[in-house]
């Protein structure tokens, strides 16, 4: 078995042998389709990444069979990628040097629910634990828009925020992840505990730094859902409208989001339920907080346009309403025209609807706002996921630009490095690497600098502060 990648000279039909019994996947058509995420939705991410595949792919199903193969990699100094449900969208799961991709949903399971807490397999489904949590009455704080999909250990390992997070706060708040169990990549590689802060040494670093394997995450008391949709003759006032919702005490809001008028014409599912040509404001709300929202609604000029309960969803046959939300709005668009793409853009805080209003129309047509709310720190903070008709990468560049030079910082979602997204701001991570990972197999590429401080010790790396 030769190298599909052409990167590697491992025997990949005897490294195959040697990981039995784990399941393996040999077929070449497989193989590039796990080594595929959601990248393409950069065009400059698509161009860089959309020949790399890996040789061979291992689907271990206990913590056993992960230490299994991980040691036989070490022993082949074979490249190493995780990868969870792949929904990731900077390339984190895509092999750049070939070598093995380790498909982690085999390993999958709800292992204890306590009080206000939930451990599971890293493979496990987000949906899953949800659905695991139901009859106890608790629900996970937070969750992506890709929840049907998203396993929870790709999500702590690439995820920020969420559905939830408007409510309790981003993944990094305290208190929102408990515990993580990560094994060593070393001829017998050893679990690593990490509780409280610690459990940031490997949040959001793409699999550099250890191989998760279970995780413990605080949970919260179920409630009644109702999605809702209402809709705004101008931009800044659904913004506005989110602002108010946001801050008020009489609506427990899980999800604030609001979308350009032109985006929503993107959402076909919706016509003929929200107003045609208005701004839209997307929003979870608790059942017995349904007349405070309308009210609230009302003031801001804005129309109650859908109430839906889970019995009225299904019944009309329509999408969750989060399917509207965060990165899920770009997939909308995306799946009518793959010349569009998005960025990730930090708002002045506290947010200001003046300044989102004000900064509109210096964008230029080409961007179309849409604007996720969270609380980070305990702040109430807006980020901005715009549609943007790309056309070259210069003029991405000067609507970057415009962007900072206006107060509101670009959060690079075009790069495959995991310092450019603005979560790894010195090098604690690749210290944690050097100890986790001493031959640096995991991943490697997709870190800016571990090339520089690969020869260095630990301690002596952590030392280095920002880059």
């Amino acid at each position: 078995m030769t190298s599909l990648s052409g990167k590697t000279d491992i025997d990949w039909a005897a490294f195959a042998a040697a990981l039995a019994p784990v399941e393996t996947i040999t077929e070449p058509v497989l193989i590039k389709k796990r080594s595929r995420d959601f990248f393409w939705y950069s065009p400059i991410l698509n161009a860089e990444l959309k020949r790399c595949f890996g040789d061979l792919v291992a689907r271990p199903k206990s913590l056993d069979e992960m230490a299994h193969v991980l040691s036989v990699a070490y022993r082949h100094d074979a490249p190493i990628v995780l990868r969870g449900g792949g929904t990731g969208n900077y390339g984190q799961a895509v092999p750049m040097e070939g070598g093995l991709i380790i498909d982690t949903t085999a390993m999958a399971g709800v292992l204890s629910i306590g009080d206000g807490q939930v451990t599971a397999l890293a493979g496990t489904l987000m949906a899953d634990i949800n659905a695991a949590l139901a009859p106890t009455g608790q629900e996970m704080a937070m969750f992506p828009s890709t929840l049907d999909i998203a396993t929870i250990g790709g999500f702590v390992a690439g995820g920020s925020a969420g559905i939830g997070s408007i409510a309790n706060g981003a993944l990094r708040d305290p208190g929102n992840l408990i515990a993580l169990k990560a094994l060593t990549v070393e001829d017998a590689p050893e679990i690593r505990v990490f509780a409280g802060p610690d459990t940031l040494h490997l949040h959001h670093a793409w699999g550099l730094n250890g191989v998760i394997t279970e995780v413990t995450l605080r949970t919260v008391p179920k409630r009644d859902w109702v999605g809702c949709m209402a809709t705004f003759d101008s931009y800044e006032a659904a913004y506005a409208a989110g602002l108010t919702i946001a801050q008020s005490d009489t609506v427990a809001a899980k999800l604030i989001t609001t979308v350009d008028a032109r985006i929503c014409t993107y959402f076909p599912k919706l016509v003929g339920h929200i107003r045609a040509d208005r701004h839209l404001l997307v929003s979870m709300i608790p059942a017995e907080d349904q007349d405070a929202f309308a009210t609230l609604i009302g003031h801001q000029a804005g129309h109650v346009d859908l109430m839906l309960t889970e019995t009225k969803r299904q019944d009309l046959g329509l999408p969750h309403v989060f399917d509207f939300s965060y990165n899920h709005t770009t997939l909308q668009v995306l799946k009518a025209d793959r010349s569009a793409t998005y960025q990730q853009v930090g708002c002045p805080t506290p947010p200001d609807p003046a300044a989102v209003a004000a900064l509109r129309p210096k964008l230029g047509d080409d961007v179309w706002m849409h604007h996720e709310f969270a609380r980070v720190g305990g702040e109430i903070v807006t980020f901005d996921l715009p549609i943007i008709w790309y056309t070259t990468r210069e003029r991405l560049e000067a609507i970057n630009a415009t962007y900072t030079s206006h107060g509101f910082p670009v959060y690079d979602a075009h790069t495959w490095n995991v310092e450019g997204g603005g979560l790894k701001p010195d090098y604690t991570h690749l210290a944690w690497k050097k100890r986790m990972d001493l031959k640096g197999l995991l991943n490697s590429p997709k870190s800016k600098f571990w090339h520089a401080v690969k020869d260095m010790d630990a301690d002596e790396i952590e030392t280095l502060g920002a880059p």
